[in-house]
Protein backbone atom coordinates (compact mmCIF):
# COMPACT_ATOMS: atom_id res chain seq x y z
CA UNK A 1 0.00 0.00 0.00
CA UNK A 2 1.06 3.69 -0.19
CA UNK A 3 3.74 4.85 2.12
CA UNK A 4 4.24 8.22 4.19
CA UNK A 5 6.60 10.93 2.72
CA UNK A 6 9.09 11.84 5.25
CA UNK A 7 7.98 13.62 8.64
CA UNK A 8 8.47 13.45 12.33
CA UNK A 9 6.13 10.24 12.60
CA UNK A 10 7.96 8.06 9.87
CA UNK A 11 9.58 5.64 12.52
CA UNK A 12 7.36 6.42 15.07
CA UNK A 13 6.66 3.17 16.54
CA UNK A 14 9.70 1.83 15.86
CA UNK A 15 11.63 3.98 17.85
CA UNK A 16 8.99 2.76 20.54
CA UNK A 17 10.01 -0.34 20.16
CA UNK A 18 13.67 0.24 20.38
CA UNK A 19 13.02 2.26 23.60
CA UNK A 20 11.42 -0.98 24.94
CA UNK A 21 13.55 -3.77 24.31
CA UNK A 22 12.83 -7.22 25.60
CA UNK A 23 9.68 -5.55 27.07
CA UNK A 24 6.73 -7.53 25.17
CA UNK A 25 4.60 -4.07 23.83
CA UNK A 26 0.97 -5.55 23.26
CA UNK A 27 -0.30 -1.78 22.76
CA UNK A 28 0.36 1.58 22.24
CA UNK A 29 -2.02 4.51 23.29
CA UNK A 30 -1.85 7.30 21.66
CA UNK A 31 -4.05 10.67 22.02
CA UNK A 32 -4.33 14.34 20.38
CA UNK A 33 -1.91 16.61 22.84
CA UNK A 34 -1.04 13.72 25.18
CA UNK A 35 1.68 11.54 25.99
CA UNK A 36 1.62 8.35 24.80
CA UNK A 37 1.32 5.63 27.05
CA UNK A 38 2.44 1.90 26.37
CA UNK A 39 1.22 -1.81 27.25
CA UNK A 40 4.62 -3.81 28.41
CA UNK A 41 5.47 -6.78 30.41
CA UNK A 42 5.38 -4.48 33.63
CA UNK A 43 2.24 -2.43 32.67
CA UNK A 44 1.52 0.31 31.62
CA UNK A 45 4.42 2.68 30.97
CA UNK A 46 4.42 6.39 29.75
CA UNK A 47 6.85 7.02 26.65
CA UNK A 48 7.70 10.86 27.99
CA UNK A 49 11.00 10.66 25.94
CA UNK A 50 8.80 11.10 22.97
CA UNK A 51 6.82 14.17 24.38
CA UNK A 52 3.46 15.66 23.99
CA UNK A 53 1.82 14.07 20.67
CA UNK A 54 0.02 16.99 18.94
CA UNK A 55 -2.97 17.03 17.28
CA UNK A 56 -1.78 17.06 14.20
CA UNK A 57 1.07 14.36 14.95
CA UNK A 58 -1.62 12.03 15.81
CA UNK A 59 -3.68 12.61 12.54
CA UNK A 60 -0.22 11.90 10.85
CA UNK A 61 -0.27 8.61 12.62
CA UNK A 62 -4.07 7.81 11.94
CA UNK A 63 -3.52 8.51 8.21
CA UNK A 64 -0.27 6.84 7.57
CA UNK A 65 -1.82 3.69 9.49
CA UNK A 66 -5.13 3.72 7.56
CA UNK A 67 -3.17 3.96 3.84
CA UNK A 68 -1.53 1.08 4.93
CA UNK A 69 -4.52 -1.30 6.10
CA UNK A 70 -4.31 -4.71 4.88
CA UNK A 71 -7.17 -5.04 1.54
CA UNK A 72 -7.94 -7.87 -0.29
CA UNK A 73 -7.34 -7.71 -4.18
CA UNK A 74 -10.74 -6.93 -4.81
CA UNK A 75 -11.06 -3.94 -2.60
CA UNK A 76 -11.48 -0.55 -4.40
CA UNK A 77 -8.18 0.75 -3.02
CA UNK A 78 -9.01 4.32 -4.54
CA UNK A 79 -11.83 4.25 -2.07
CA UNK A 80 -10.41 2.10 0.97
CA UNK A 81 -7.06 4.00 1.00
CA UNK A 82 -7.71 7.57 0.65
CA UNK A 83 -7.46 9.91 3.81
CA UNK A 84 -10.78 11.70 2.53
CA UNK A 85 -12.19 8.29 2.73
CA UNK A 86 -11.26 7.89 6.28
CA UNK A 87 -12.14 11.22 7.17
CA UNK A 88 -15.83 11.15 6.44
CA UNK A 89 -15.54 7.64 7.83
CA UNK A 90 -14.62 9.53 11.35
CA UNK A 91 -16.87 11.90 10.71
CA UNK A 92 -19.94 9.68 10.04
CA UNK A 93 -18.81 6.50 12.86
CA UNK A 94 -16.67 8.17 15.11
CA UNK A 95 -15.03 5.06 15.95
CA UNK A 96 -13.24 3.31 13.33
CA UNK A 97 -11.65 -0.57 13.84
CA UNK A 98 -8.96 -1.85 11.07
CA UNK A 99 -5.76 -4.50 10.87
CA UNK A 100 -3.01 -3.15 8.94
CA UNK A 101 0.78 -3.73 8.29
CA UNK A 102 2.38 -0.79 10.16
CA UNK A 103 6.20 -1.17 8.27
CA UNK A 104 5.88 2.01 6.79
CA UNK A 105 5.89 3.58 10.73
CA UNK A 106 8.53 1.10 11.80
CA UNK A 107 6.73 -1.11 13.72
CA UNK A 108 8.33 -4.93 13.44
CA UNK A 109 4.44 -5.77 13.74
CA UNK A 110 1.00 -5.89 12.18
CA UNK A 111 -1.36 -4.05 14.26
CA UNK A 112 -5.17 -4.31 14.90
CA UNK A 113 -6.13 -0.08 15.29
CA UNK A 114 -9.29 1.43 16.60
CA UNK A 115 -9.14 5.22 15.87
CA UNK A 116 -11.37 6.71 18.04
CA UNK A 117 -12.83 10.18 19.57
CA UNK A 118 -12.85 11.51 23.10
CA UNK A 119 -13.16 14.86 25.35
CA UNK A 120 -9.30 15.41 24.10
CA UNK A 121 -9.83 14.72 20.07
CA UNK A 122 -8.65 11.97 18.12
CA UNK A 123 -7.26 8.69 19.89
CA UNK A 124 -5.55 6.01 18.58
CA UNK A 125 -5.54 2.58 20.14
CA UNK A 126 -2.56 -0.10 18.47
CA UNK A 127 -2.85 -3.33 19.56
CA UNK A 128 0.48 -5.14 18.48
CA UNK A 129 0.06 -8.01 16.76
CA UNK A 130 2.54 -10.63 16.98
CA UNK A 131 4.68 -12.43 13.86
CA UNK A 132 6.01 -15.27 15.76
CA UNK A 133 3.55 -17.84 16.75
CA UNK A 134 4.61 -19.29 20.51
CA UNK A 135 5.17 -22.64 21.30
CA UNK A 136 2.66 -23.74 24.12
CA UNK A 137 6.04 -24.72 26.49
CA UNK A 138 6.85 -21.05 26.68
CA UNK A 139 3.81 -19.79 27.48
CA UNK A 140 4.56 -20.62 31.43
CA UNK A 141 1.25 -22.81 31.51
CA UNK A 142 1.67 -25.57 33.86
CA UNK A 143 3.22 -29.06 32.34
CA UNK A 144 0.13 -31.28 33.11
CA UNK A 145 -2.07 -28.06 31.37
CA UNK A 146 0.05 -28.22 28.07
CA UNK A 147 0.27 -31.92 28.22
CA UNK A 148 -3.72 -32.38 28.57
CA UNK A 149 -4.45 -29.55 25.89
CA UNK A 150 -2.33 -32.12 23.30
CA UNK A 151 -4.37 -34.52 24.16
CA UNK A 152 -7.52 -33.33 24.72
CA UNK A 153 -7.05 -31.81 21.15
CA UNK A 154 -6.62 -35.70 19.29
CA UNK A 155 -10.19 -36.06 20.32
CA UNK A 156 -13.06 -35.79 17.05
CA UNK A 157 -15.14 -33.20 18.74
CA UNK A 158 -16.12 -31.64 21.46
CA UNK A 159 -16.16 -27.46 22.89
CA UNK A 160 -12.49 -26.08 24.50
CA UNK A 161 -12.63 -22.10 25.80
CA UNK A 162 -9.93 -20.15 26.49
CA UNK A 163 -11.36 -17.20 28.86
CA UNK A 164 -9.83 -14.23 30.67
CA UNK A 165 -9.87 -10.23 30.28
CA UNK A 166 -8.54 -8.58 27.12
CA UNK A 167 -4.61 -8.61 27.43
CA UNK A 168 -4.39 -11.73 28.97
CA UNK A 169 -3.14 -13.91 26.30
CA UNK A 170 -6.10 -15.98 25.02
CA UNK A 171 -5.38 -15.44 21.40
CA UNK A 172 -1.80 -16.08 22.10
CA UNK A 173 -2.33 -19.35 23.15
CA UNK A 174 -4.91 -20.55 20.99
CA UNK A 175 -2.72 -19.88 18.88
CA UNK A 176 -0.36 -22.11 20.28
CA UNK A 177 -2.30 -24.70 20.29
CA UNK A 178 -3.40 -24.49 16.82
CA UNK A 179 0.34 -24.70 15.50
CA UNK A 180 1.34 -27.64 17.21
CA UNK A 181 -1.99 -29.59 15.87
CA UNK A 182 -1.58 -28.15 12.24
CA UNK A 183 2.54 -29.16 12.51
CA UNK A 184 1.74 -32.62 13.96
CA UNK A 185 -2.20 -33.96 12.50
CA UNK A 186 -3.50 -33.79 8.70
CA UNK A 187 -6.31 -31.72 9.94
CA UNK A 188 -8.51 -29.22 7.98
CA UNK A 189 -8.60 -26.17 10.72
CA UNK A 190 -10.77 -22.48 9.97
CA UNK A 191 -10.61 -19.78 11.61
CA UNK A 192 -12.86 -16.96 12.04
CA UNK A 193 -11.50 -14.33 13.90
CA UNK A 194 -12.11 -10.07 14.22
CA UNK A 195 -9.17 -9.41 12.94
CA UNK A 196 -6.90 -12.07 11.65
CA UNK A 197 -4.27 -12.05 14.85
CA UNK A 198 -1.71 -15.09 13.63
CA UNK A 199 -1.09 -16.28 10.55
CA UNK A 200 -0.49 -20.13 9.85
CA UNK A 201 2.20 -20.91 7.23
CA UNK A 202 1.68 -23.87 4.68
CA UNK A 203 4.83 -25.06 5.43
CA UNK A 204 7.10 -26.12 8.41
CA UNK A 205 10.66 -26.83 9.36
CA UNK A 206 11.43 -30.61 8.66
CA UNK A 207 11.95 -32.34 12.01
CA UNK A 208 14.58 -34.63 10.52
CA UNK A 209 16.23 -32.00 8.65
CA UNK A 210 16.93 -28.77 10.13
CA UNK A 211 16.11 -25.71 7.90
CA UNK A 212 14.31 -27.57 5.55
CA UNK A 213 10.73 -26.40 4.59
CA UNK A 214 8.00 -29.24 3.93
CA UNK A 215 4.48 -28.98 3.50
CA UNK A 216 2.55 -28.98 6.99
CA UNK A 217 0.03 -32.03 7.61
CA UNK A 218 -2.90 -29.72 8.26
CA UNK A 219 -4.54 -27.40 5.54
CA UNK A 220 -5.27 -23.75 8.04
CA UNK A 221 -8.09 -21.86 5.97
CA UNK A 222 -8.50 -18.03 8.11
CA UNK A 223 -11.62 -15.79 7.62
CA UNK A 224 -12.10 -12.17 8.89
CA UNK A 225 -14.84 -10.82 10.11
CA UNK A 226 -15.77 -8.12 7.77
CA UNK A 227 -13.73 -8.95 4.47
CA UNK A 228 -14.36 -12.68 4.63
CA UNK A 229 -17.35 -12.79 6.26
CA UNK A 230 -19.88 -10.58 7.64
CA UNK A 231 -19.99 -11.69 10.94
CA UNK A 232 -19.04 -14.37 13.45
CA UNK A 233 -22.67 -16.20 13.27
CA UNK A 234 -22.85 -16.26 9.57
CA UNK A 235 -18.96 -17.37 9.39
CA UNK A 236 -19.80 -19.87 12.06
CA UNK A 237 -22.67 -21.48 9.18
CA UNK A 238 -20.78 -21.27 6.23
CA UNK A 239 -17.66 -22.81 8.11
CA UNK A 240 -19.43 -25.93 9.03
CA UNK A 241 -19.91 -26.05 4.87
CA UNK A 242 -16.06 -26.77 4.54
CA UNK A 243 -15.80 -29.65 6.40
CA UNK A 244 -13.40 -29.09 8.78
CA UNK A 245 -12.24 -30.72 11.92
CA UNK A 246 -11.43 -28.37 14.12
CA UNK A 247 -12.98 -24.97 14.39
CA UNK A 248 -11.76 -21.45 15.73
CA UNK A 249 -14.19 -18.97 16.42
CA UNK A 250 -12.43 -15.68 17.59
CA UNK A 251 -15.15 -15.03 20.57
CA UNK A 252 -18.36 -15.93 21.65
CA UNK A 253 -20.20 -12.39 21.68
CA UNK A 254 -24.07 -14.22 21.74
CA UNK A 255 -26.57 -16.60 22.15
CA UNK A 256 -26.44 -17.65 18.41
CA UNK A 257 -23.15 -17.99 18.19
CA UNK A 258 -23.31 -19.83 21.50
CA UNK A 259 -25.81 -22.62 20.32
CA UNK A 260 -24.01 -23.15 16.94
CA UNK A 261 -20.91 -23.48 18.76
CA UNK A 262 -22.40 -26.56 20.91
CA UNK A 263 -23.94 -27.34 18.24
CA UNK A 264 -20.91 -27.60 15.68
CA UNK A 265 -19.37 -29.81 18.71
CA UNK A 266 -22.38 -32.41 18.86
CA UNK A 267 -21.80 -32.96 15.57
CA UNK A 268 -18.25 -33.86 15.07
CA UNK A 269 -16.63 -30.77 15.28
CA UNK A 270 -14.24 -29.86 17.69
CA UNK A 271 -14.68 -26.00 18.45
CA UNK A 272 -12.15 -23.59 20.02
CA UNK A 273 -13.33 -20.03 21.35
CA UNK A 274 -13.16 -17.23 23.91
CA UNK A 275 -14.85 -15.46 26.51
CA UNK A 276 -13.99 -12.77 28.90
CA UNK A 277 -14.47 -14.32 32.09
CA UNK A 278 -12.63 -14.96 34.52
CA UNK A 279 -12.51 -19.01 36.42
CA UNK A 280 -14.58 -21.76 35.16
CA UNK A 281 -17.70 -21.11 36.94
CA UNK A 282 -17.84 -17.27 35.84
CA UNK A 283 -17.52 -18.93 32.40
CA UNK A 284 -20.27 -21.30 33.21
CA UNK A 285 -22.18 -18.20 34.41
CA UNK A 286 -21.63 -16.63 31.08
CA UNK A 287 -22.79 -19.20 29.01
CA UNK A 288 -26.21 -19.55 30.80
CA UNK A 289 -26.38 -16.06 30.55
CA UNK A 290 -27.03 -15.82 27.08
CA UNK A 291 -30.50 -18.38 26.99
CA UNK A 292 -33.57 -17.83 28.70
CA UNK A 293 -33.72 -19.61 32.39
CA UNK A 294 -36.31 -22.40 31.34
CA UNK A 295 -33.71 -23.50 28.20
CA UNK A 296 -30.87 -23.61 31.35
CA UNK A 297 -30.73 -27.23 32.46
CA UNK A 298 -31.08 -28.43 28.78
CA UNK A 299 -27.75 -26.35 28.32
CA UNK A 300 -26.46 -27.99 30.98
CA UNK A 301 -26.87 -31.08 29.60
CA UNK A 302 -25.29 -30.62 26.83
CA UNK A 303 -22.19 -28.47 27.98
CA UNK A 304 -21.44 -31.98 29.90
CA UNK A 305 -21.87 -33.16 26.95
CA UNK A 306 -19.63 -31.46 25.27
CA UNK A 307 -16.85 -29.10 26.81
CA UNK A 308 -14.17 -30.54 26.70
CA UNK A 309 -12.00 -27.97 28.53
CA UNK A 310 -12.46 -24.02 30.12
CA UNK A 311 -8.86 -22.93 30.68
CA UNK A 312 -8.84 -19.47 32.27
CA UNK A 313 -5.96 -17.04 32.01
CA UNK A 314 -4.86 -13.57 33.51
CA UNK A 315 -1.43 -11.80 32.84
CA UNK A 316 -0.38 -10.22 36.33
CA UNK A 317 2.17 -7.45 36.98
CA UNK A 318 5.18 -9.62 38.72
CA UNK A 319 8.52 -8.50 40.30
CA UNK A 320 10.49 -9.69 37.06
CA UNK A 321 7.55 -8.86 34.05
CA UNK A 322 4.29 -10.68 33.61
CA UNK A 323 3.64 -13.89 35.33
CA UNK A 324 0.68 -16.16 34.16
CA UNK A 325 -2.24 -17.17 36.46
CA UNK A 326 -4.37 -20.02 35.20
CA UNK A 327 -7.64 -22.16 36.52
CA UNK A 328 -8.15 -25.34 34.44
CA UNK A 329 -10.99 -27.51 34.11
CA UNK A 330 -11.13 -30.55 31.86
CA UNK A 331 -14.57 -32.96 31.44
CA UNK A 332 -12.37 -35.83 30.72
CA UNK A 333 -14.61 -38.08 33.65
CA UNK A 334 -17.84 -38.72 34.67
CA UNK A 335 -17.64 -37.17 38.25
CA UNK A 336 -16.58 -33.28 36.34
CA UNK A 337 -19.55 -33.99 33.45
CA UNK A 338 -22.10 -34.51 36.33
CA UNK A 339 -20.79 -31.22 38.22
CA UNK A 340 -21.39 -29.42 34.85
CA UNK A 341 -25.02 -30.82 34.87
CA UNK A 342 -25.51 -30.26 38.52
CA UNK A 343 -24.79 -26.44 38.28
CA UNK A 344 -27.36 -24.23 39.65
CA UNK A 345 -25.45 -20.98 39.91
CA UNK A 346 -24.02 -22.10 43.17
CA UNK A 347 -20.28 -22.88 42.86
CA UNK A 348 -20.62 -26.16 44.53
CA UNK A 349 -20.21 -28.43 42.50
CA UNK A 350 -18.05 -27.15 39.89
CA UNK A 351 -15.86 -26.25 42.58
CA UNK A 352 -15.92 -30.36 43.77
CA UNK A 353 -15.23 -30.64 40.13
CA UNK A 354 -12.16 -28.74 40.05
CA UNK A 355 -10.32 -30.64 42.77
CA UNK A 356 -9.90 -33.62 40.81
CA UNK A 357 -6.64 -34.54 39.95
CA UNK A 358 -5.46 -33.07 36.29
CA UNK A 359 -7.46 -29.92 37.53
CA UNK A 360 -6.13 -26.56 38.82
CA UNK A 361 -8.20 -23.92 40.73
CA UNK A 362 -7.17 -20.07 39.85
CA UNK A 363 -6.71 -19.45 43.83
CA UNK A 364 -4.39 -22.41 44.04
CA UNK A 365 -2.68 -20.87 41.00
CA UNK A 366 -2.14 -17.91 42.29
CA UNK A 367 -0.77 -18.89 45.65
CA UNK A 368 1.92 -20.81 43.86
CA UNK A 369 3.41 -17.42 41.98
CA UNK A 370 2.83 -15.53 45.82
CA UNK A 371 4.63 -18.49 47.74
CA UNK A 372 7.24 -18.77 44.69
CA UNK A 373 7.86 -14.67 45.18
CA UNK A 374 6.36 -14.00 41.46
CA UNK A 375 4.45 -11.70 42.58
CA UNK A 376 3.42 -9.35 45.50
CA UNK A 377 1.21 -9.61 48.40
CA UNK A 378 -0.75 -7.04 47.02
CA UNK A 379 -1.09 -8.40 43.87
CA UNK A 380 -2.29 -12.06 45.45
CA UNK A 381 -4.84 -10.22 47.10
CA UNK A 382 -6.21 -8.29 44.46
CA UNK A 383 -6.55 -11.18 42.32
CA UNK A 384 -8.20 -13.84 44.28
CA UNK A 385 -11.67 -15.32 42.77
CA UNK A 386 -12.54 -17.32 46.78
Amino acid sequence: MTGIPDSPVQNLLGRLADAYPGREISDVQLRSNGLIYVHTNRGIEIAESFGIQTDAMVHQVAEALYLNQTLEIWTDVSEAGSVDKMWELVKTRRVIDFSCDAGALGAPVRMRVQMHLSEGGMGLTCRWLRGTISQLETLGLEPMISDSLRELMQRRFGLGLITGPTGSGKSTTLAAVLDWVRRNFPKHIVTVEDPIEYRYSATMEDPNQPGVQIPCPSLVTQQEVGKHTNSYQSGLKEVLRKTPNIILIGEIRDRETMETCIEAAQTGHFVLSTLHTRGAVKTIDRILEFFPKEQQPAILHRLGETLTFVLSQGLLTGFNGRVLVTEYLQNTSESVAAGIRAYDGNATSLADALRYKGNLRWDQSLLQLYRGGAISENIFNANLLG
